[in-house]
């Protein structure tokens, strides 16, 4: 859970200085990123990582690829949006 600053109750364990985001890192998967590409340069919004193609290791004979391109929001987090492109066999 995100909380806002000023709303509710208050769970802050120290006072929050900008930028807030150090170290944070949120995945959000999505189907296609070319719509939140295309509206995030519509908006004149800086891209912090642009488009990669990335192969992860699962298993001893398995990588799932992944496209992948990374935003801060205002607050400074770092935002990484991902789409599944597929799975290879791992060659030995």
């Amino acid at each position: 859970m995100l909380e806002q600053q000023g709303v509710s109750r208050s769970w802050m364990t120290a006072p929050l200085e900008p930028p807030l985001g150090r170290g944070i890192n949120f995945q959000i998967s999505v189907r296609n990123l070319n719509p939140i590409l295309t509206a995030l340069r519509d908006a004149n919004y800086a891209i912090f990582m642009e488009t990669e193609t990335k192969w992860y290791r699962i298993d001893e004979h398995t990588e799932a690829g992944v496209q992948q391109f990374l935003v801060t929001d205002p607050d400074g987090y770092l935002i990484r949006f991902q789409a599944s492109i597929d799975h290879r066999t791992i060659a030995h």
